[in-house]
């Protein structure tokens, strides 16, 4: 009866997000709600288990993700990304300028979400097609795909951070084994198939760019340096190190966990902190001539839009809270285990489902995670590497078949003037490389780890 209950709840799900155009936000509210109801949680408890997953699933996505679009926007608006691009296209060269393009998209996608990354780094990628002819799609896939795997895979997104906080992952840990997934991810998945759809598949620049000189978009009077640039970007990285390399040095007894110092260090790399302190780095190097008024108006500006993707992750956790309550995790935990299926394939099977049926790699992330966490939990020989594949499995499922319910789809179709047949044949078929390849990179790790 509770699988029944669970089967029903998501078709729900799917049908109200799907026929009925209902808002993800809402239709998992819904569904959460009446789920509580039909697997039989006390009245009086209902509101306090919607209440407790909504609240523990925003005490870390929120602050994360609001961080990361902050640092984000400063970049964006500074002129950062251009300079990033400019410099890598000029080191690597014409014939590499792909490649350059791909990695400054990596370095940016690190706290920028995908669709204000592509909406910042077109304009310069149009500029480099035009100057080095081709399809444009050698030079527009390896950067969107590489936004794709950083959104997908990477702290402080909200796919991942809630799929970890949903698992109780290590945030630190799943960025640093985020990144080491993520590149040859990028590199297999998006760069090597993009130079090969590409030599197949011509596309023109887009007639929009043509008629309008839409460089002068991002051209700011003094950007910022290269080196200061890329502190901003690595100096998170470098911080959470200070968390994960003391942690790994206290469990192996070369150090004392308990000293002050050590904790101390491990606060400053905690993935919250990291942030907070980058934020202010980037504050004090992109600031140049402008007031804190104006500081404050970016930061401000930047919160705007991720509040819908916030609230959406918000209440996958909130879904979650209900699963665990009325059972149906540990019933489906049962199942599981009985037909001998690992947790990192159920993981990714469920997530590709859920993704090719209503299209939202978020609302795919944040339901796969709410709907194995009791397995997750009842599995003791799992280690904390293990469930950092788990996450990055659950990722790659949510990642593949983009097709005509997902809003990047439609993204890229606008911004490429490409029409539906021809996204299919390389946007779709992009999104599913970076899939398979991710799922099967997590598949060796936690086979290695």
């Amino acid at each position: 009866m509770l699988i029944f209950t669970m089967i029903a709840a998501i078709l729900l799900l799917l049908v109200l997000i799907m026929k009925f155009k209902v808002h993800a936000f809402v239709a998992l509210i819904i569904v959460s709600l009446l789920t509580a109801l039909a697997t039989g949680i006390p009245v009086d408890k209902i509101l306090p288990t919607l209440l407790g997953g909504f609240g523990s699933t925003l005490a870390s996505v929120a602050l994360l993700v609001g961080l990361g679009a902050m640092i984000g926007r400063l970049l964006e608006i500074t002129g950062g990304a251009k300079v990033l691009a400019d410099t890598l296209i000029n080191k690597f060269g014409k014939e590499k300028a792909p490649f350059a393009l791909g990695v400054a998209s990596l370095l940016f996608g690190f706290p920028i979400f995908f669709d204000a990354g592509l909406v910042v780094m077109l304009p310069i990628i149009f500029s480099v097609a035009k100057q080095f002819g081709g399809s444009v799609l050698r030079y527009a896939f390896p950067s969107a795909g590489a936004f794709a795997v950083m959104h997908a895979f990477l702290p402080p997104h909200p796919g991942p951070v809630a799929s970890g906080d949903l698992l109780g992952v290590n945030m630190g840990l799943l960025v640093i084994v985020g990144l080491v997934c993520a590149i040859p991810t990028w590199y297999i998945g998006t760069y090597l198939f993009s130079m090969f759809i590409s030599k197949h598949i011509h596309v023109d620049l887009p007639k929009a760019f043509l008629n309008t000189n839409a460089i002068n978009e991002t051209s700011v009077q003094n950007p910022p340096s290269f080196k200061r640039v890329l502190i901003v970007l690595l100096l998170p990285i470098f911080l959470i190190l200070f968390d994960t390399g003391l942690n790994t040095l206290s469990v192996a007894k070369v150090i004392d966990g308990s000293e002050l110092w050590v904790q101390s260090l491990r606060l400053i790399g905690k993935t919250p902190i990291a942030l907070l302190i980058t934020l202010l780095v980037a504050i004090a190097l992109l600031r140049d001539n402008r007031s804190y008024d104006q500081i404050e108006k970016i930061c401000n500006n930047a919160l705007g839009p991720i509040c819908s993707i916030v609230l959406v992750t918000g209440a996958g956790g909130m879904f979650g809270g209900v699963l665990r309550a009325s059972g149906i995790g540990d019933v489906l935990s049962n199942m599981m285990s009985d037909t001998g299926m690992p947790i990192i394939v159920a993981a990714f099977l469920i997530a590709t489902t859920l993704r090719v049926a209503q299209g939202s790699a978020t609302v795919a992330l944040t339901t796969t995670a709410a709907l194995i966490a009791p397995t997750v939990a009842n599995a003791t020989d799992l280690s904390q590497f293990d469930l950092c594949f788990i996450v990055i499995s659950i990722a790659s499922g949510a990642t593949v078949l983009s097709h005509v319910n997902d809003s990047g789809f439609w993204l890229m179709s606008r911004f490429l003037e490409m029409d539906e047949k021809t996204t299919l044949k390389t946007w779709t078929a992009l999104e599913t490389s970076i899939g398979l390849v991710g799922f099967i990179i997590a598949l060796i790790g936690s086979a290695i780890l």
